[in-house]
């Protein structure tokens, strides 16, 4: 059975935070609002094969290039941009700042680990009043390379100090918790996105249906 972790990350884009307001974005320059979901995923596809080829993958290069793919390049750089500097204005789960300060207050260090920029990330936590709760951020600029890659995690630990096995790592994709339990971490999956964290990928040591049900059960890891 897993420890109870001295520090838990969490994962940033679609975890702490909503992406349904890009819709609204993507229909003012004149895309359906049903673009968001595959031009997303497109974004972490290719960042995960450059990662898999031995490249870097900057967020904000990759996030403009499949959009202008996925819109098969009928957006001016103007809209582009517009849709990108979104990611700045997006709203937080009701559920992510009861669980950051449950875990807070429990004495546990409290980070993110996400693929946006260091900076914009801080600026994010900053204005969602969140950077109370958050003592790291760490990102795959930071490492190098993209999650679900194993060495990730392992950067995190080395970063804040923690033996591997006493770093949790919070998602709400099971592919995120499957990268960090191969690093050997703890893992939180949350039911919000996938329901189920199906059966191809190692199973989290903990589930819940919101993050507060997530932190409540790694505070009771013995």
């Amino acid at each position: 059975m897993a420890d109870r972790p001295n520090v838990v990350l969490f994962d940033v884009l679609e975890t702490l935070i909503n992406l349904d307001p890009l819709a609204a974005r993507m229909e003012a320059v004149g895309q359906p609002a049903t673009i968001l979901q595959p031009w997303f995923l497109r974004f972490q596809r290719d960042a995960m094969a450059l990662t898999l080829a031995g490249d870097t993958a900057p967020f904000e290069a990759l996030a403009r290039e499949s959009l202008r793919t996925e819109t098969k390049y009928t957006l001016s750089e103007r809209d582009i941009e517009y849709v990108i500097e979104g990611f700045s204005t997006l709203p937080t789960f009701d559920d992510a700042a009861p669980a950051l300060k449950k875990l807070s207050e429990a004495g546990v260090s409290v980070g993110c680990l996400t693929v946006n920029n260091p900076d914009k990330t801080r600026r994010f936590l900053e204005g969602a009043g969140l950077s109370g709760f958050v003592d790291h951020v760490v990102t795959s600029q930071d490492a190098g390379i993209w999650k679900p890659h194993p060495e990730i995690y392992r950067f995190a630990a080395k970063r804040l100090g923690t033996p591997i096995e006493r770093l949790a790592l919070v998602a709400v994709h099971a592919w995120d918790c499957h990268g960090a339990k191969r690093a050997g971490a703890v893992s939180g999956w949350c039911s919000r996105l996938e329901y189920k964290p199906g059966d191809v990928f190692l199973p989290p040591d903990v589930t819940g249906d919101s993050l507060v049900e997530v932190a409540d059960k790694l505070l009771s890891l013995h």
